[in-house]
């Protein structure tokens, strides 16, 4: 298992929310962990599903979701280099959440997306 990086929290009544929140805290990590319960993908699979996301900051998330231990990154041993990303157990335990972080997105995202921009 990977060592987490985060180390302390302020544990208040909202410790263990805080915890949760903190390892899903990057623009994209909640996307790129709601497209791997899909399955696995490769990078640019990844990358074709979020288009806004520059490849360093796709690459800085992935290997923070890495650390954190979110999801799993195999590496093949061959030319050019396959790189396949998975979702970890761990990370998998999470998709209540996301699914419900979806379906709320779902119910909701008419009240706070700008007129003329919502995708059918």
């Amino acid at each position: 298992m990977t060592k987490p990086r985060h180390s302390s929290f302020a544990c208040a009544s909202g410790c263990a929310v805080e915890a949760a929140l903190s390892l899903i805290d990057g623009k994209w990590k909640g996307v790129i962990l709601f497209h791997l319960l899909e399955g696995t993908r490769r990078f640019n699979e990844i990358r074709r599903h979020i288009p806004a996301a520059t490849p360093r900051t796709l690459t800085n998330q992935l290997r923070e979701l890495e650390m954190d231990g979110l999801i799993c990154r195999k590496v093949y041993a061959e030319v050019p280099p396959k790189v396949e990303y998975s979702i970890s157990e761990l990370g998998r335990s999470l998709s209540p959440i996301l699914l419900a972080l979806k379906q709320w997105g779902d119910d909701n995202i008419e009240r706070f997306a700008p007129p003329g921009r919502i995708a059918a």
